[in-house]
């Protein structure tokens, strides 16, 4: 057997010294052979997951318990948050309640019994009856699938993206909607009404109206191009938050002016109705659905009826209008049975809010949005002034809305937490509002 030299052992011995791994004992074989078998020790794993996280709780739908769900803790504490529980305190409050379940092994509930022992939770923290009806309120508008459509307005700067997302969040809304997002597609989509490279607030006009009167035409361009997204809402009765520049509050405001007269049409009879869009071209062309044209008077013509036809496109009776130009032929029962169809559709909650900051603050944080873009190759700062007046005159046209009913909102860094709160409860107000519209229209037509 060979035997290691000295120059061997001691140049293995600074090899070994130099990763670390000190000098081998000639007797470790010997004391490692000694030394009993000891296994190693178990420390407790990160990922460690209780009990309740595995079991499952069915809870049961329906007068006959037909259907079931299964209980998320995740989603019951969105669902709390609606209501104005911090989130902190909505995540125990749903532990407790799966604990308080998983414990007296109620591993199959119906939706009343899980309902009681939640709102017991609530009142034990502290969150009593203002809480619980604002619960059950939100049950009702999701059962319902009532669709609700908020729109968040204003210039650039002025929180519109922020606020969107915020809200969604408090609301448990899955849907928002960037406006600035989609308008570069309208440039290549839209060929009968061309929006043009350069946004409108880069332009320059002969006098503020004419600004305001270009403005208009695009926000309308823009209510055409998201008529795809708002329908699907209004059917399947989805949530959705929009926000951007081009959403003018005109387009709303107009269109609940028409809705007493549109509710009144519809109680008439049909042969009236179609004969009176017969007499009148111009009843009938407010009353379809607008078409993409690309000749110049139908461009005009919708530009007339286009600021009020936001709701009036998105409103389910107008497909059931459309349907009875397309088969006039129908027997009375058919007709009969569609007008209460119109009359039974669940109108849609829609939501305008117009953001507004102190000028000072506006107009600093304007500069530095000015200067980080630019057209092409140019620069937007040469322009700075121009840019600055343009969007404080469409600021004040959005802002001018506020009498007529729209809730203008002023924004600053200070106090922003505060003002998401207000507007959190305004929301809440508004769709109890139409949740209670919807529930007597429900009442109403099982009368009938």
């Amino acid at each position: 057997m060979h035997e290691r030299t000295h120059s061997e052992i001691g140049a293995a011995s600074s090899a070994e010294n130099i990763f670390g791994v000190p000098p081998r004992d000639p007797d470790e074989k010997r004391k490692k052979d000694d030394q009993p078998n000891v296994p190693p020790a178990r420390y407790p794993s990160r990922s460690g997951s209780s009990k309740y996280d595995f079991v499952k709780v069915k809870v049961w739908l329906g007068e006959n318990a037909d259907h079931y769900y299964v209980l998320s803790r995740f989603l019951l504490s969105r669902m709390l948050t609606v209501t104005k529980i911090p989130n902190h305190v909505a995540i125990k409050i749903a532990l407790e309640l799966k604990k308080l379940l998983v414990d007296n092994s109620l591993l199959d509930v119906s939706q009343s019994d899980l309902e009681a022992n939640l709102f017991k939770l609530m009142e034990r923290r502290g969150y009593g009856e203002e809480y619980i009806n604002r619960y059950k309120m939100m049950t009702r508008f999701h059962h319902q699938r009532v669709p609700l459509v908020i729109l968040v307005c204003g210039t650039a700067c002025t929180g519109k993206s922020t606020v969107a997302t915020q809200l969604a969040q408090r609301l448990n809304l899955p849907n928002v909607l960037h406006v600035c997002i989609i308008f570069p597609l309208h440039y290549f989509i839209f060929q009968y009404a061309p929006l043009t490279s350069t946004p409108v607030w880069a332009r320059d006009f002969n006098s503020p109206e004419e600004l305001i009167k270009e403005f208009c035409r695009e926000c309308r361009i823009v209510r055409k191009g998201l008529a795809g997204d708002l329908k699907k809402a209004m059917k399947d009765g989805k949530p959705i938050i929009i926000e951007g520049i081009h959403l003018d509050p005109s387009i709303y405001l107009m269109d609940e002016e028409k809705k007493d007269s549109t509710d009144k049409s519809a109680e008439k009879p049909e042969n009236k109705i179609l004969g009176s869009q017969e007499n009148n071209p111009d009843i009938a062309e407010n009353c379809l659905p607008e078409k993409g044209t690309s000749s110049e008077a139908g461009e005009s013509s919708s530009s007339q009826a286009g600021e009020s036809s936001f709701l009036h496109a998105t409103d389910p009776s107008l497909a059931s209008s459309e349907t009875k130009e397309k088969m006039p032929n129908e027997n009375e029962s058919q007709n009969t049975m569609a007008i209460k169809k119109e009359k039974t559709a669940t109108e849609p909650i829609t939501i305008p809010i117009v953001l507004r900051m102190a000028e000072f603050d506006h107009k600093a944080l304007l500069e530095e949005w000015i200067a980080t873009r630019a057209i092409g190759d140019k620069s937007l700062m040469q322009d700075r002034q121009k840019l600055i007046n343009n969007l404080k005159t469409i600021q004040d046209y959005l802002c001018s809305f506020e009498p007529q009913g729209i809730n203008v909102v002023n924004i600053s860094a200070s106090t922003f937490t505060q003002t998401l709160d207000s507007l959190h409860n305004y929301l809440l107000q508004c769709i109890e509002h139409g949740v209670s519209d919807a529930s007597k229209a429900e009442k109403l037509a099982q009368e009938n």
